[in-house]
């Protein structure tokens, strides 16, 4: 992969290589764990490949070469772990949906039925879908070492990999959390503890960290990582409020998402929280009764979209966005990166805040 270049292509090479082994191990072991391979690999493909991007991105910016480390394999097992994210993103979220397809637990369990297997349906496919996710982090440390053994940055590399994993993982728990600990917190704390939530579970593990571990690899100055983590965050979280509207006001054809998927699942977002600080007792009372109810209806959620549009949360939360967009063009503005490779960082920054899905 050069520094350059989409990384699409070449990630997906290295992934199809690396899932060919991977059914290999298992040929022997019977139908099932055939099945259970193929369906890992399944939740790997397709996607926007957005940390293969930033991980190709912040090696560029640190002046690395295209050849100097593998950054393909890299990247790959950011993408894998991004898929066990997924994976067990959705079984806690208990969505049907993912890119259009059924949710890894629900294709299991789907699969359960299909082959007239005993038990509970249900209950396999959700203890299926964790051992899912388990096996794809698997995956990923393999993927990852694979791609680091003898690199002379190995180690820093390792670093901030770890640092990423933790960081998803307590934002995970936060954002479970707040569905339940909102109604503890005052009004005017729910926006910050929303932010909270965005830049663990998303800011720091969608971007910061991929520039960071690119960075690692291509011997990044500490002026260097000090420019990228600061873009990384800010583009982070615009990417993640973009999240937020999307999450209720998205085309599902685009999307993959049932429209008005956050509602339904009572996701505590930063524009909720914008709407109801703008929202009187009654309004803000109708909106918490509605959200996290699984059987709204798509005459109720459009209702809904109508009363947070016309809080004025969604013009509030562009206007941060844009916000969060000009402090990250200022922090690599200034900073020792090449014109080549800021302009490549703000391209794929752009692309990642002004997304429609």
């Amino acid at each position: 992969m050069t520094s350059s270049a989409d990384p699409i292509s070449t990630v997906s090479q290295r992934l199809e290589s690396f899932a060919s082994d991977r059914r290999a191990e298992v040929a022997d072991l019977g139908a099932e764990a055939v099945d259970f391979v193929d369906r890992a690999l399944a939740a790997v493909a397709g996607g926007k490949r957005l940390r293969a991007r930033f991980l190709s991105a912040g090696h560029a910016a640190a002046g690395g070469s295209a050849h100097d480390a593998d950054i393909a394999g890299v990247a790959a097992s950011l993408e894998i772990f991004h898929a066990a994210a997924l994976v067990h993103d959705d079984l806690v979220d208990n969505s049907d949906t993912r890119r259009g397809r059924p949710a890894a637990h629900r294709a299991l369990e789907d699969a359960h039925r299909r082959s007239g297997w005993l038990g509970d349906a249900d209950a396999f496919g959700r203890a299926a879908a964790i051992l899912l996710g388990d096996l794809l982090i698997a995956w990923s440390d393999d993927l990852l070492e694979d791609a680091v053994d003898g690199h002379p940055r190995a180690s820093d590399v390792r670093r901030q990999y770890a640092t990423m994993r933790r960081d998803v993982t307590v934002g995970q728990y936060l954002d479970v959390a707040e569905e339940a600990a909102w109604a503890t917190a005052p009004d005017d704390d729910h926006a910050a503890r929303a932010l909270r939530v965005a830049s663990y579970k998303s800011a720091r593990y969608s971007v910061q960290q991929p520039l960071l571990i690119g960075a690692a690899l291509g011997g990044a100055a500490p002026a260097q990582r000090e420019a990228l983590a600061e873009f990384g965050h800010a583009v982070g979280l615009a990417f993640q409020l973009r999240d937020d509207i999307l999450g209720v006001f998205g085309d599902s054809s685009v999307t993959g998402k049932p429209s008005g998927d956050d509602l339904r699942e009572g996701k505590r977002t930063v524009l909720i929280a914008y709407a109801r600080e703008a929202m009187d007792e009654a309004g803000r009372a109708d909106l918490d009764a509605a959200l996290g109810d699984r059987a709204l209806d798509e005459t109720t959620i459009a209702r809904l979209q109508r009363v947070i549009e016309d809080s004025g949360a969604v013009q509030r939360l562009e206007g941060e966005i844009d916000r969060l967009a000009a402090l990250a063009d200022a922090a690599i503005g200034s900073a020792p990166i090449g014109d080549a490779e800021v302009a490549t960082l703000r391209e794929i920054a752009d692309a990642a805040i002004r997304r429609t899905a």
